[in-house]
């Protein structure tokens, strides 16, 4: 087969609850923002499917009667250029709050009907009863809140084929069985083969098993999630289906995170002039407060503040870190005594403790930028995208050796890899790549080696536009 030209007429229906820059909360928001572009660089005809959460410009293309409610399908762009078609339902979709909790933190009690909706729409897009001309060869479905999509394309006519991709296994979708009329399915289909699990339906599990194919987003977490540790009650069901189950690794978008052109940090730089670094260092300290001194080591984390991300082993070894010396600066959001936490660790130690509750993009880049080390010390990890631009900005990471991370870190030539998910084993970490700090050449070296890697989306997007080629002539044989 001539993979180059049969690529050109691969038609791909990305359908994400999120996608940056209209909606993110993690990962994932990310991901839908740049993996299409890039699919669509090398030839694949790839749209984006998302719900419309604000009031975002449209041509109507249709209205749809999904699970009961009257959603306007309307077509637009991604900032990007790509195809979007969104999801236009207020009474769904417009709320004061994320996309999939309510302001003060709790999920919307409605989401198996707003994810229903969802991937109900991209199942018809998917079939022979959609209303647009242009149809998809493969519908390519991200996480719980999308993974219906395959357990409804099995009653559509002449379907489109299914990829399920899984960016991280412990949130499922998991509700009372109860919701199952409300989602259009047949009780048959609250089965332990299907949508039962231990006495709930679950979204993902769904998907698994209906879906025409499976990935997740590195090729270690692939193995992980076939274990009892990290399979998270589905390692039974991944394991049946490992002969579909494919890892690749994410990519990041380099035009966006690019030490060189950022517009975000204070100073620009690349690795044949890392010296101007500093720079970003000083305004880092001022911005938060820290003392300005250029020697001492400053230690950064940007993510959610939860027991997966390793934040509870940061604070078990703050104060041997802050002895070594070292400063810390972490901006995050998540559990509250996570974050209550931190701000009596930021006043116990003023001028080398900083702490920025939420999300802050500005602030996340010179993080990135003005740290001397970035710490992910997470019990796993899918994939991760921070310890990527930590590399790229010349900021090495020392991060806990699961899932993605290892996959993208090279122990002792990028970065620093630490085996335990303990305190003491991050601190012993932090304090191998603090002694290889003070060797300026070796260093320097590190840095280099880290921000010359090749993260863009690339190579990512190459083995995705393989594997939907594969699955659309597989579903044309």
């Amino acid at each position: 087969m001539d993979f180059e030209k049969d690529l050109t007429v691969t038609r791909v229906l990305f359908v994400a609850p999120e996608c940056a820059p209209l909606t993110k909360t993690g990962g994932l928001g990310d991901v839908a923002g740049a993996l299409p572009p890039a699919l669509r660089e090398i030839g694949v005809d790839a749209r984006v499917l998302l719900p419309a959460y604000g009031a975002l410009p449209g041509r109507e293309l249709a209205t749809l009667d999904l699970l009961g409610k009257k959603v306007r399908l309307l077509e637009s762009n991604l900032p990007s250029g790509v195809p979007l078609y969104l999801l236009d339902c207020p009474d769904l979709y417009r709320r004061n709050g994320g996309p999939y909790q309510t302001a003060q933190g709790e999920d919307w009690p409605d989401n198996a009907l707003r994810f229903g909706v969802l991937s109900r729409a991209a199942a018809l897009l998917g079939g022979a009863a959609s209303p647009l001309d242009w149809r998809p060869d493969v519908v390519h479905c991200n996480d719980w809140p999308t993974a219906l999509a395959p357990v409804y394309l099995e009653r559509e006519p002449d379907a489109a084929a299914s990829l399920m991709t899984v960016h991280n296994l412990a949130f499922q979708g998991l509700f009372e069985p109860s919701v199952l009329r409300a989602l259009g399915l047949p009780q048959s289909d609250y089965s332990v083969e299907k949508l039962e699990f231990y006495g709930r339906l679950s979204f993902l599990k769904g998907g698994l098993v209906c879906a025409d194919a499976l990935t997740t987003v590195s090729p270690t977490y692939a193995g992980e999630i076939q274990s009892e540790a990290l399979g998270c009650g589905l390692d039974g069901v991944l394991r049946e289906r490992h002969a579909d189950l494919s890892g690749i690794a994410n990519g990041i978008d380099t035009t966006v995170w690019d030490p060189a052109g950022d517009a975000l940090i204070a100073r620009n730089y690349d690795a044949a002039a890392i010296d101007a670094k500093r720079i970003n260092k000083r305004a880092l300290q001022e911005r938060l407060g820290l003392a300005a001194d250029e020697e001492v080591p400053l230690l950064g984390m940007v993510g959610r503040l939860t027991h997966q991300k390793g934040i509870d082993l940061v604070l078990a070894a703050a104060d041997a870190l802050v002895a070594l010396p070292a400063q810390l600066a972490v901006l995050g959001k998540g559990d509250r005594d996570h974050e209550h936490a931190l701000a009596a660790l930021a006043a116990r130690y003023p001028g080398t403790v900083a702490v920025a509750n939420g999300f802050n993009e500005e602030l996340a880049h010179l993080i990135e930028a003005g740290a001397d080390v970035f710490l992910m010390p997470s019990r796993f990890e899918p994939c991760g995208l921070n310890q990527m631009y930590s590399q790229r900005y010349g900021t090495p990471p020392v991060a806990h050796a699961t899932g993605g991370l290892i996959d993208t870190i090279s122990d002792g030539e990028t970065g620093f890899l630490f085996d335990r998910p303990e305190s003491g084993a991050l601190l012993g970490a932090v304090r191998r790549a603090l002694a290889l700090r003070r060797d300026p050449g070796r260093w320097r070296a590190m840095q280099r080696a880290g921000m010359t890697r090749d993260f863009s989306w690339a190579e990512p997007a190459r083995r995705y536009a393989d594997l939907y080629l594969r699955l659309a002539t597989r579903q044309t044989a």
